[in-house]
């Protein structure tokens, strides 16, 4: 299977981006990871994205959209595939479709998971980190055992500079304005599944297993 999942920060893709990978062996493609590891290592690409935050600018569209090409030549894509963070405007999704017809590649779904501003933020102002270890917690739903120190390793959690609501209101503008034009795009192509994503997360597997055993079945 090849898939899409599109939602704003906060609404629950790396969750069921991970059940995704282990329950149907697709390889997970991040391009937030893959940027995460540019300075590293790999392509030509990879070092000119690298290049370009080391700079403190955006990685252009044309580069990353060539570190994707690239992540779809490794074997372990001849068979499907989880793209998270790619697309993220109409832009990258036409490239994206170019891509995937010279491959012969058709998209077999696109699940846009939805939930309420307000819910966004609370989930991620409410979101500490481990400094030492990156253990995340939540101060509602999953608190440390002691305020302010990691179960783990007893490190102190710290609140990312973009999860306070300030930073937290501004990306999701910037959401609606490049990203959520994705919705309309893939619904009339056919392959888009809307998700409440305001939900328990094993309510969210149900429905997501859902979609992805009738897209296997087409």
């Amino acid at each position: 299977m090849r898939l899409v999942l599109i939602g704003p920060p906060g609404s629950g893709k790396g969750t069921q981006a991970k059940f995704i990978v282990e329950s149907y062996r697709l390889p997970h493609i991040s391009t937030g990871e893959i940027l995460r590891e540019a300075r590293s290592a790999g392509t030509e690409a990879r070092k000119e994205a690298a290049r370009y935050m080391e700079a403190g600018h955006l990685v252009p569209d044309e580069v990353i959209i060539r570190i994707v090409e690239d992540r779809f030549k490794s074997p372990d894509c001849a068979n499907g595939f989880l793209l998270d963070g790619f697309p993220r405007t109409i832009a990258q999704a036409n490239a994206l479709d170019a891509m995937l017809g010279r491959l012969c590649w058709p998209l077999d779904a696109v699940i846009d998971f939805a939930v309420s501003e307000e819910e966004l933020v609370r989930r991620l102002s409410g979101r500490r980190s481990c400094a030492a270890c990156g253990a995340i917690y939540h101060i509602d739903a999953m608190p440390p055992a002691r305020e302010g120190v990691c179960d783990r390793c007893g490190g102190e959690l710290t609140q990312r500079k973009d999860d306070t609501s300030e930073a937290i209101w501004t990306r999701l503008v910037v959401y609606r304005a490049q990203t959520e034009p994705l919705i309309e795009y893939y619904r009339d192509k056919g392959i888009l599944a809307t998700v409440n994503a305001d939900r328990d997360v094993e309510e969210i597997v149900a429905e997501v297993s859902g979609i992805l055993e009738r897209a296997k079945g087409k």
